[in-house]
């Protein structure tokens, strides 16, 4: 008898030690079978995914249910990002998180609407006390919805330990059918050294890849020599799904020994932003294709970046043969391997050929920089750059040319344009646009005025230059007419819009009185629902004011009537 309680403590001791997450604790927030159309740390643009997203069959208006008993301890609404959110702390100190919401539960809406009116914003974000708003397992806390910036209807869907940091759902039991190998599509070769090459080559190359009988992969023979690295384009995909996902976990060995390991397990906020040392972002920004790097760069902190032996890198010696292997895998350990056989050659190779640096201005990574011609002035932050780096910059009339932006940055540089040489011209609607790579187009950063001075502030290298802005904001009535009685209507809905800086905010009132309209970006919308029980009078004056992101701005006035 002892001997069999031995190996049950034992073998309860090997699950918890293979799973130091809480299991059967947190249940799913939908009441439908789970499809994932996002994965947990899948590449996205200048961050890894911090949450599952799950198919809400394209409608809205699913209930949404509390994953485990807790209470409301954050509720932000903004226009972009995560639009309307909930943020549930749970007893064991984990906290669950609910993004995209069309709208709340009613205990939870009438709470928000109290705030609403009360600080006359749409926008807001308010940490309810531990008593306010607590939820028990599978309440119902609002419905599924597609607000701020989600590219079509479903649930955003977190778990967060108690220093913030997002972990996979799937590791608390979520389950989310997935019987299907993961995808290797590409292949990539990084020689590193003087003399290093990859079939003879001393920059990135591409290697071809054929998949076997038996699902997995192999190259062709290459030549290499000296110090290099690999690099490979792979998804994932589920069952129930034909979204292309991101991996779970990323193993590399040389010879049979380790070389570097990347697990999706968990992140940190502070660290996502480095996801763009951690691809090839040139590559990225000239082919919208990310190839994940199974090397470690200089100045790349990501904790997911695990058990590496030489940073990843791996040499080839002369008269050699070696096999690198690289195996991909998803939560539910569904593996693709892919063998790369490697013949040591050494080269003589033609000297590599530098870019003219002439008119470039090299930057030292660890040292602050001001780059100043003419009017123009762009200040470089200490190890805004992960490397030293040449690029070019240039003044031409009202436009900085500041290299391309094919160059990753760690934080933002600030740009200055002293226009105090501008006459006759309304310097008030003047502001620093970031100008398209392809088709000119200008779009508005955030500007401020100091003086004869504006500033702007950037992570992306490109082409910058003055513009104007001096029209007013559009607004359009949608659905009701001047002088209409609409007493049977639910909603008041009208369209703002402002084709150059963008709008910065809007005021609605009735009969004087601030009304609540709900902003959607995407399609330009502004609603109020008349369930708020604020008009309550037959004759309403409705006045709008928007203003745009250099002040210019456009009063809109109506009346209506209700009973």
């Amino acid at each position: 008898m002892k001997v069999i309680l031995y190996f049950l403590f034992i073998s309860i001791s090997f699950c918890n030690g293979q799973s130091p997450y809480p299991q059967n604790y947190f249940t799913s927030p939908l009441d439908i079978t789970l499809v994932v159309s996002g994965t947990f740390a899948e590449l996205r643009s200048n961050h890894f995914h911090s949450g599952l997203d799950l198919k809400t069959k394209g409608t809205e208006g699913l209930s949404l249910r509390t994953a485990a008993a807790g209470y409301v301890s954050r509720i932000k609404i903004s226009r972009y990002g995560y639009g309307k959110a909930l943020y549930i702390t749970h007893p064991n100190g984990y906290t669950t998180v609910y993004a995209h919401l069309q709208k709340f539960s009613p205990s939870i809406e009438a709470y928000v609407k109290k705030q609403h009116y009360k600080k006359e914003s749409f926008e807001l974000e308010l940490f309810p006390k531990m008593e306010d708003l607590k939820v028990f397992t599978k309440d119902t806390i609002g419905y599924s919805g597609n607000t701020g910036g989600s590219g079509g209807p479903h649930l955003h869907f977190e778990i967060r330990d108690k220093q913030e940091r997002p972990i996979n759902p799937m590791l608390f039991g979520l389950d989310i059918k997935d019987t299907t190998k993961p995808i290797i599509y590409e292949l990539f070769g990084y020689p590193f050294s003087e003399a290093s090459h990859i079939n003879g080559e001393t920059s990135r190359v591409k290697i071809r890849i054929i998949k076997l009988p038996n699902g997995q992969y192999k190259s062709e023979q290459i030549t290499a020599y000296g110090k290099i690295g690999f690099g490979i384009i792979s998804t994932d995909q589920q069952d129930l799904a034909s979204n292309k996902n991101g991996l779970s976990f990323i193993k590399t060995t040389f010879n049979g020994s380790k070389s570097l390991e990347v697990d999706f397990k968990r992140f940190t906020f502070n660290e996502t932003k480095h996801l763009n040392r951690y691809i090839d972002y040139t590559y990225f920004v000239e082919t919208k294709k990310r190839i994940q790097k199974l090397f470690i760069q200089q100045n790349n902190p990501l904790s997911l970046l695990k058990n590496h032996t030489s940073q990843g890198v791996v040499t080839v010696k002369d008269t050699t043969n070696s096999i690198y292997k690289v195996t991909v895998s998803d939560y539910k350990g569904n593996q693709s391997e892919l063998s790369i056989p490697i013949k040591g050659l050494k080269k003589e190779l033609p000297k590599r050929t530098e870019p003219e640096k002439n008119n470039l201005q090299h930057i030292n990574a660890s040292e602050e920089t001001i780059l100043e011609k003419d009017h123009v002035s762009v200040e470089i932050y200490r190890n805004t750059f992960y490397e030293n780096v040449a690029i070019n910059f240039e003044v031409i009339n009202d436009t900085l040319k500041l290299h391309k932006p094919i160059i990753p940055l760690q934080k933002s540089m600030v740009i200055h344009f002293d226009i105090s040489q501008y006459k006759g011209v309304d310097k008030d609607k003047l502001f620093i646009g970031s100008v398209s790579r392809f088709g000119g187009k200008l779009y508005y950063v955030p500007t401020k005025k100091r003086g004869d001075k504006l500033i702007a502030r950037t992570k992306n290298l490109g082409e910058y230059t003055l513009g104007i802005d001096d029209e007013n904001p559009k607004i359009k009535a949608i659905n009701f007419k001047n002088e209409s009685w609409i007493s049977n209507h639910r909603y008041l809905k009208l369209k703002i819009s402002d084709d150059i800086s963008g709008i910065k905010n809007y005021r609605a009132t009735v009969n004087d009185k601030w009304i609540l309209m709900e902003y959607d970006a995407k399609t330009q919308t502004l609603i109020h629902d008349f369930n708020d029980e604020i008009i309550t009078d037959t004759k309403s004056n409705l006045k709008i004011i928007v203003t745009d992101n250099v002040g210019n701005s456009s009063t809109f006035e109506t009346t209506f009537y209700r009973k």
